[in-house]
């Protein structure tokens, strides 16, 4: 039997790396976008994830993955921006350190969710298509944006946060199985 949490971890480390190489590059600027632009960063990957899954192309000479793992580093941004606010000055950004710090723990948050959620479902998502999960990541985006036009307001349903969660960890099975086969 595999072991999703050791390949979770493994996987997480490319998120992380490429979040804090990007950190120290270009510091924390990415604390002025306020989290419709980073759900709107998020469904770009995820739509061009798509594009090459129905069209079997490319004429950008990059494959899926770096778009799951933006998806995934996006998400994770996000979750900080819901905590602690955007960023409107020069002065509210913070160091690289501290934003990586955050990232880590916002990822294992994801990784305890995803844990508890495969011991409920036992695993189904090992059973489903990878275009599923690009599937369910543009729903969830599509519920975020329509929580994000009710300012944040939801009646019954899960909110904003729960949601990038849920993309974290469809984000996460993506990049397992990418790893699996190799591609």
């Amino acid at each position: 039997m595999k072991n999703t949490a050791q390949e979770f971890d493994e996987n997480a480390a490319l998120c992380i790396d490429i979040f804090s190489k990007k950190a120290i590059d270009y510091g924390t600027a990415w604390r002025i976008l306020r989290t419709e632009s980073l759900t709107d960063q998020i469904y770009i990957k995820a739509q061009r994830i798509r594009s090459i899954e129905q069209k079997g192309i490319t004429k950008v000479n990059e494959g899926v993955l770096p778009e799951y793992i933006g998806i995934v580093n996006y998400s994770v941004m996000s979750l900080i921006q819901l905590e602690i606010g955007v960023a409107n000055t020069m002065d509210q950004l913070m160091p690289a350190e501290k934003a990586i710090d955050l990232f880590k723990k916002y990822l294992n948050n994801a990784k305890e969710l995803m844990l508890n959620k495969n011991h409920d479902y036992d695993e189904a998502w090992r059973k489903m298509r990878t275009s599923s999960f690009t599937d369910i990541i543009l729903m969830k985006l599509l519920r975020i944006k329509q929580i994000e036009d009710h300012h944040g307001e939801t009646i019954i349903s899960e909110g904003l946060d729960a949601n990038y969660y849920d993309i974290i960890n469809y984000a996460m099975f993506a990049l397992i199985r990418i790893s699996e086969n190799g591609n």
